[in-house]
């Protein structure tokens, strides 16, 4: 503050006190709001700003409190507006494909095995989980098996925001193996009689201890919204074991937030927009139909009630003659207008030139916030090689995460339980699997690998990946996975086949070959 305005301040100040007080107040207001975020983001005075409505609360009142509409809007979305439908299942196909497949990669060293003895257990490893994964007796409801079970619980994750599975164990006629998995939809989660603690220790459904951690679930015996005629019951699962420390429940959700113990459905930060577009594309739907037809407006000087128009068509010669208010003009006739009567047809311009171009840049804004370049979540790939070439390596970014969330959470978790049976029983051999928890660790290590990465340029791709093997950025393995989505190993003992089987053939046609040119040499 310069000398002048202090010689005013000081000046008002012994004249009015309290004026001089006033000055001091919003000088000093004047200062705190012009300074950083204060000038610009957060600014209270600006014009362009002081119009924008907000208010912040926890991940409970930000997030919690309004997951049940956001989920039955997103489930809404995926039921009918046909973009949300292609993100949900574009996110299905390429994260989850066929299903994720089990790659066991013990760790040798730890266990003090031989690369053959390692390679020998994996492939029984790998036998006897084809023998339980492979089977629908894996699921509680003996409807689907494991890999199927996956797109299921990864679909409803991405429409309702999380999904819980449960391990119970059930004996089932010739299936050596009893580990099941039951899969419980978002909403059967939730407090008893739907009241959450005050305290905050039960909140939608999900229970902490003093310090945070998730001790219990309370899930209810049926759908809420469900129409059955069964009273309402919930069951708390422990989240761990009280005895061996066990997972009960997986629990399938992304946190955005620290302390936010629900999560929120894939589409719910676009909700608005694709709303917007499906009903912006369901308006032009129709205009465009009724451009279709032929309509025409007759206009009258007076209010005369003769017949209208297309009475004058016969009525065999009517496609709705059945509709009072249908009026037609039939195929080349020639109608003469009464007195005072003028003839105007309308055209409501559609299709709408300006539809498409729209519709573009809504889709690529919701394509930035799903992660999903507009042009895979359009499948339009008409730009250059460069671009769609990078449009797919930022899609796939974001689809390796969520494979990899997936196969944390899902995936390995229920391969640890099911290998903990198939040790406790005796199918698998493996010392100190219950005793060391290195061990453990060792015994339990493997890849998820899924789908793989379509290829835009097949000859490039395959001359990029020999470049990126020959100079030891890559390997033949992980090529192999990224490519095709297949075992290397596993083609080359094919390979391996195949070439005995064609030395084989060659042998035979050689013999052939030379028993025939002697039996010509002799004639």
């Amino acid at each position: 503050m310069n000398v002048i305005a202090k010689a005013i301040d000081g000046i008002v100040t012994t004249v009015s006190p309290e004026k001089g007080l006033k000055r001091a107040a919003a000088r000093r207001q004047n200062q705190i709001l012009n300074s950083g975020y204060g000038n610009h983001g957060a600014s209270t005075t600006k014009k362009s700003m002081k119009g924008w409505l907000f208010g912040g609360g926890s991940a409970r009142e930000d997030i919690e409190d309004n997951l049940d509409v956001l989920r039955q809007r997103s489930r809404d979305l995926y039921m009918g507006v046909p973009l949300a439908t292609g993100a949900v299942k574009t996110m299905r196909t390429n994260v989850v494909g066929r299903g994720l497949k089990l790659k066991p990669t013990i760790d040798r060293e730890i266990l003090g095995i031989t690369p053959e003895e390692a390679q020998k257990l994996e492939k029984q490893i790998e036998r006897e989980w084809a023998l339980w994964a492979e089977n629908n007796d894996c699921d509680m409801a003996r409807l689907d098996n494991f890999y199927e079970l996956q797109q299921l619980a990864f679909s409803n994750w991405l429409q309702s925001g999380d999904c819980l599975a449960l391990l119970p164990t059930s004996k089932r006629k010739n299936q050596p193996y009893d580990t099941r998995i039951q899969l419980v939809e978002a909403d059967r989660l939730c407090s008893p009689y739907y009241i959450d603690k005050l305290d905050g220790s039960i909140v939608n459904g999900v229970e902490v201890d003093q310090n945070g951690e998730v001790i219990a679930y309370y899930i209810a015996n049926r759908h809420p919204l469900s129409y059955e005629q069964k009273e309402m019951k919930w069951t708390r699962v422990k989240a761990y074991g009280s005895k061996t420390g066990r997972k009960n429940v997986l629990h399938l959700m992304s946190r955005e937030r620290i302390d936010q113990r629900r999560g929120t459905p894939f589409l719910a930060p676009v909700i608005e927009s694709l709303k917007q577009l499906g009903r912006y594309t369901d308006a032009e739907l129709v205009a465009a139909v009724i451009s279709g037809m032929f309509t025409v407006f007759i206009e009258k000087e007076d209010n005369s009630e003769g017949d209208a128009i297309g009475n004058i068509i016969p009525e065999d010669q009517q496609v709705d003659e059945e509709d009072e208010g249908s009026i037609e003009i039939g195929a080349g006739a020639v109608i003469d207008l009464a007195a005072g009567e003028k003839a105007h047809d309308i055209n409501p311009g559609r299709p709408n030139a300006n539809f498409g171009g729209f519709v573009e840049a809504i889709c690529q804004q919701i394509g930035a916030a799903l992660e999903i370049p507009y042009e895979v979540l359009m499948k339009r790939f008409n730009s250059s090689f460069t671009a769609s070439r990078g449009a797919l390596e930022e899609a796939w970014k974001m689809f390796r995460t969520y494979r990899d969330w997936l196969a944390r959470d899902f995936c390995q978790p229920v391969y640890e339980e099911w290998l903990s049976e198939a040790v406790a029983k005796g199918r698998i051999s493996a010392p100190g699997f219950f005793t060391d928890p290195l061990i453990h660790y060792a015994y339990c290590k493997a890849e998820w690998n899924g789908p793989a990465k379509g290829m835009l340029d097949p000859v490039k791709e395959v001359n990029a990946a020999e470049k990126r093997v020959s100079n030891g950025f890559s390997t033949r393995a992980n090529e192999t996975m990224e490519m095709t989505g297949g075992d290397f190993y596993a083609n080359v003992e094919q390979l391996k086949k195949e070439e005995e089987k064609m030395k084989e053939v060659r042998e035979i046609a050689k013999k052939g070959t030379e028993t025939s040119a002697k039996g010509t040499k002799t004639e």
